[in-house]
């Protein structure tokens, strides 16, 4: 099986599912998102193959995505916020044949596996 994780290495809960994924045997290509950002495109793309809203892959913790919700952004600007400031992007997220999931906690890694 092939997976690609959007993985950030200061992140424990990005580090475990990393883990899981090499432990199941998967070909695993890790993209460090905050050097190798996803495009608002490739973003979107990533949310409605996980079945979930822009707002829903928010990292809520960031000052900036507080700013964003507080605002009542739509859909389209907290896209454009996320790929000109990635460190917006809750991670991890993980896509294989089987779909894409925002994988927090890490065990739903194990829903792609």
């Amino acid at each position: 099986m092939k997976a690609r994780i959007w993985h950030n290495p200061n992140c424990g809960t990005s580090r475990k599912t990393l883990e899981i994924l090499r432990e199941s045997g998967a070909e695993t290509e890790v993209i460090r998102y905050l050097e190798q950002p996803p495009g608002k495109e490739a973003l979107r793309s990533l949310y409605e193959r996980a079945g979930i809203r822009p707002r829903d892959g928010l990292r809520t913790k960031e000052p900036g995505a507080q700013a964003l919700i507080a605002s009542g952004a739509d859909d389209e600007a907290i896209l454009d916020a996320m790929a000109a400031n990635p460190i917006l992007i809750e991670r991890p997220l993980v896509e294989t044949d089987k779909g894409v999931r925002l994988c927090r906690p890490q065990d739903k890694v194990r829903e792609l596996l």
